[in-house]
């Protein structure tokens, strides 16, 4: 093999090289922000047939009904604590901040955050369902199948 050819080859070898750092960088910070989409029922009993449960600490979005009856403010902080239900579960969800305008009891809301300890939302945004906007076909279709009203047994357990 010719000085010539040497060249080339480690110069193509070093080219392969960092696109695939390049990439591997890439896919790891995607895996690292990724935020999935879960229901209260999904939170407690798993998604899908592998019955998979978010793990705690894991970043997600968690779609559901406000709780008529549920919400509680902090009189001293923007603090406010409620729960999300569906037709298999209820979940806590703790939120820092001023919420939505079009956030009440009874409405859809979808709330980003970490899971925490109990099946416990520490929330970071609080998003309302509006009507005229927008939703994700999935966030449609997991607040359809999911949407009941408010079982009278959730008003006094806590999962």
């Amino acid at each position: 093999m010719t000085p010539r050819r040497k060249t080339r080859l480690w110069l193509a070898l070093a080219v392969l090289a960092g696109l695939g750092l390049t990439l591997a960088l890439v896919l790891y910070a995607l895996r690292a922000n990724i935020d999935l989409f879960y229901t209260p029922g999904e939170i407690l009993y798993g998604k899908g047939d592998t019955q998979t449960k978010p793990e705690p600490r894991q970043r997600l979005r968690v779609g559901g009904m406000v709780l008529p009856g549920s919400v509680k403010r902090d009189s001293q902080s923007l603090k406010v604590s409620f729960r999300l239900y569906d037709a298999r579960g209820m979940v806590d969800v703790d939120y820092d901040g001023i919420l939505p305008d079009l956030f009440r009891e009874g409405q859809g809301v979808v709330a980003q955050g970490v899971l925490g300890e109990n099946h416990r939302i520490e929330a970071h945004e609080v998003l309302a369902k509006h009507d005229e906007n927008y939703t994700p076909p999935e966030v449609k279709a997991a607040m359809e199948k999911n949407h009941t009203r408010a079982p009278q047994a959730y008003k006094d357990v806590r999962p």
